[in-house]
């Protein structure tokens, strides 16, 4: 969408993230969010496939056992796509409502590079570890947790996709 603006308004725009995530947070990526209600949701597009297959039964239970959380119900997404210079500031994902129990990130880039950027990184204190954006692996991780992705360098020659969510739960914890 941002492609399609006008040069003042993508200036005013760039610039307005700058000083939010100067402050705050803040990201800049390209997302495709898929709606929460099945409803509303085409069988025939990937992505809500996709998210319909995260969230049958077989894959619910699993996921259930893996994270040791028996009350997550149900799974939500969004594709996203990081270009150079997008990023997503530190964060922990816990949103009053959404009742979030673990964060998944689902890898489909190859071939990515450390220089590149684009690291899902994890702050603790005043370290912070960083994971390497991988093709069809997938990045599961408690919430609320702080987290982050770095920002993507001028010469990424190419664009880091990848799926996200969460594991949700229709109780409060």
């Amino acid at each position: 969408m941002r492609r399609s603006f006008d040069d003042d308004r993508n200036k005013n725009l760039e610039e307005a993230i700058k000083n939010s995530a100067r402050y705050g947070f803040q990201y800049r990526y390209e997302t495709i969010r898929v709606p929460d209600d099945i409803g509303q949701r085409n069988p025939d597009d990937i992505l809500h496939f996709f998210v319909n297959f995260m969230n049958s039964r077989p894959v619910i239970e699993f996921m259930r056992e893996i994270t040791g959380d028996e009350e997550v119900d149900f799974v939500d997404a969004q594709a996203t796509a990081y270009g150079s210079g997008d990023f997503l500031s530190r964060h922990n994902d816990a949103i009053d409502g959404k009742h979030r129990r673990a964060a998944y990130v689902l890898g489909l880039t190859q071939s990515w590079r450390f220089e590149w950027g684009g690291l899902l990184m994890f702050h603790e204190g005043e370290t912070a570890s960083a994971w390497l954006p991988t093709f069809n692996g997938l990045s599961l991780f408690a919430v609320p947790q702080d987290h982050s992705v770095s920002l993507v360098t001028p010469f990424a020659d190419q664009r880091r996709y990848s799926v996200t969510g969460w594991l949700r739960s229709f109780h409060k914890k």
